[in-house]
């Protein structure tokens, strides 16, 4: 019988599967760092397209009324932007994988996860945080109500679901109770004050039809 542990006995099978992918990543990866061969330049619609970075840039960014000018790396997120730039720290980083909805605030009029949105995606839209919403030193209706039902116990999802609130009432200004909880399912309170949220935007959408909305 012969030995296929012998090298002059071991029927020839080619390159494996082991070899193939390791001399196959070993040509992709370094192929183009030791020869200096790289990609060929991009033809069409595609060589228009202007190349930032990896540096910082200088962006715009138009919150709350207000134009920010800054510099960022093209990879900074807008709640990075928001946060670490800017100080508007209402927004709060929590899962940053765009699942919590703890950062959610509002761009042109439509609600998002900033931490899903490159801050350099973000310029030239309207943006709208947490701490926009009040004016002349009083809390928006939701913020009221919030306040009203307690519902915030940590508070760190808090400003996230207000902004919720805030574009879910913009939406369905005389929700029910069942809208309502199917219409902030896109924010997570791990501290589970359910409850008193959903009560705090059926106060606060009697308010805000009432003509007390500030924002």
């Amino acid at each position: 019988m012969a030995d296929y542990h012998d090298s002059e006995t071991r029927p020839k099978r080619g390159l494996s599967r082991r070899a193939f992918i390791t001399r196959g990543a070993g040509i992709a990866v370094s192929t183009p760092i030791l020869t200096g061969v790289g990609l060929p330049a991009p033809a069409g619609p595609a060589a228009d397209v202007k190349i930032l970075g990896p540096g910082k840039v200088p962006i715009t960014l138009k919150i709350n009324g207000k134009a920010n000018n800054l510099s960022v790396e093209p990879r900074t997120t807008l709640l990075d932007a928001l946060r670490d730039y800017l100080d508007y720290t209402g927004a709060k980083k929590a899962c940053d994988r765009a699942v919590c909805g703890s950062c959610s605030v509002l761009m042109g009029g439509k609600l998002i996860y900033a931490c899903a949105v490159l801050a350099i995606e973000a310029q030239g839209k309207e943006i709208l945080t947490v701490e926009g919403l009040s004016a002349d030193g009083k809390p928006h209706p939701i913020q009221q109500a919030f306040i009203q039902h307690d519902a915030q116990q940590c508070g760190y999802c808090t400003p996230g679901f207000v902004m919720a609130c805030k574009d879910f009432l913009d939406k369905h200004p005389s929700p029910t109770l069942k809208q309502v909880e199917e219409g902030l399912g896109g924010n997570i309170c791990r501290c589970g004050t359910y409850a008193g949220i959903r009560q705090a935007v059926l106060t606060a959408a009697k308010a805000v039809k009432g003509g007390q909305t500030n924002g």
